[in-house]
């Protein structure tokens, strides 16, 4: 009598995991590697909010190519060596695509382990040293600083018509890779930086760097750090009664930045590659299912992870496979246009680093609101 029912039991087995199994085939396993905790947790979480957005409604519309995402996050907690076993964690487990980190250094460390693997791996990282490395299977979801610095510069120069300014910058791979591209950009166009300021992390105090600068007789500030660090520095600045021009990239004017500074922020001014307040309808279509779901208003990592996500559907039916190395040589030089993809949100194309293009916007802030004063072409079409 018992030896049939064993036989059952395992028939039944055995039939539960290959459905198990036929289930697992049926998803795209794509990993998020994210800054949830420590320094970098408004951009991380941004980030992957955004992800998780585009996966939900990518997962309500069948799926890619009809197979649905598994998306799990995993915390880089803003250190390169943890984003480095993370990444090794998300290779072991077969992942088609890698989305994050967002900072650069960490980016920089992790990305050693998806190229080995051949594994596409989309960042928020805006280091230009991130797509310098010959990486074939890196890819950015927002500028690089090679291609943002020569627009604020153009800013600076012209439309601000400083001789002479200061920058504030964060001691870390984004940081010090903007102060060199900042600094070429802007004695490209004959206009002097005349203090390089450093500062951590993390840092609480921004009284010194801001005396510094106060005194300096500069023309304007560019502040160039993560959204902490910015409002803080803002802050100080309108604290010690400063009057010059506050300007940034990116950073300066975000949705967290307005938040955390208040009444500080008025008056900054910005370049950024993405925005919730830009004027199209499909960002604010995302600005108001963002809205809905978290609760908050996004920011530009919220952006990039989104936009990111889309463009990985949009590339991958297009190949009409899963394939994560056909996948990465079918992004170089591929376009993409919101009229075939409405999910980029933005006409954007890559090139064959990894970079990418489209337009961009530099906004103020006036009123605690982030306003676009001017939208720029993308570098391709001037």
């Amino acid at each position: 009598m018992q030896a049939p029912f064993t036989l059952k039991s395992l028939l039944g087995g055995l039939v539960l995991a290959a459905a198990s199994v036929t289930c697992a085939q049926q998803t795209v396993p794509i990993f998020g590697l994210v800054e949830l905790s420590g320094t970098g947790a408004t951009s991380g979480s941004n980030f992957d909010n955004g992800v998780k957005l585009a996966v939900k409604e990518i997962n309500a519309a069948g799926g890619i190519l009809g197979r649905r995402i598994s998306y799990l996050s995993l915390d880089t907690q803003s250190n390169p060596g943890v984003a480095k076993a993370l990444a090794q964690k998300a290779v072991d487990q077969s992942a088609y695509v890698v989305m994050g980190p967002v900072f650069s250094g960490s980016i920089m460390v992790s990305m050693a382990e998806t190229r080995r693997a051949e594994i596409p791996n989309f960042t928020g990282g805006e280091a230009a040293a991130i797509t310098q490395q010959g990486n074939p299977y890196v890819f950015r979801t927002s500028f690089t600083q090679s291609t943002a610095m020569p627009k604020i510069a153009s800013y600076i120069q012209t439309t601000v018509k400083a001789k002479s300014v200061d920058v504030i910058y964060v001691n870390n791979d984004f940081g010090k890779g903007g102060l060199d591209a900042i600094r070429k950009e802007l004695e490209a166009r004959g206009v002097k930086v005349v203090n390089a300021i450093s500062t951590e992390p993390g840092q609480i105090d921004f009284s010194a760097p801001v005396l510094r600068t106060k005194q300096s007789g500069s023309d304007a500030v560019f502040i160039y750090s993560n959204e902490e660090e910015s409002a803080r520095a803002l802050r100080e600045l309108r604290k010690q009664g400063y009057d010059k021009p506050m300007i940034g990239e990116t950073v300066l004017t975000s949705q967290k930045v307005i938040e955390l500074a208040g009444d500080a922020a008025n008056g900054a001014v910005a370049h950024v590659g993405l925005t919730a307040d830009a004027p199209q309808p499909l960002i604010r279509k995302f600005g108001d299912a963002f809205q809905a779901e978290y609760k908050v208003k996004s920011d530009h990592n919220g952006l990039k992870g989104y936009s990111g996500m889309y463009i990985v559907k949009a590339v991958t039916e297009k190949l009409g496979k899963f394939d994560s190395k056909a996948f990465a040589a079918a992004m170089k030089g591929v376009s993409l246009s919101v009229k075939d993809h409405p999910g980029i949100l933005l006409d954007v194309s890559y090139d064959a680093n990894g970079d990418l293009d489209r337009e961009s916007y530099m906004t103020k802030v006036e009123n605690g609101k982030q306003v676009i004063s001017s939208v720029l072409p993308p570098v391709g079409r001037k």
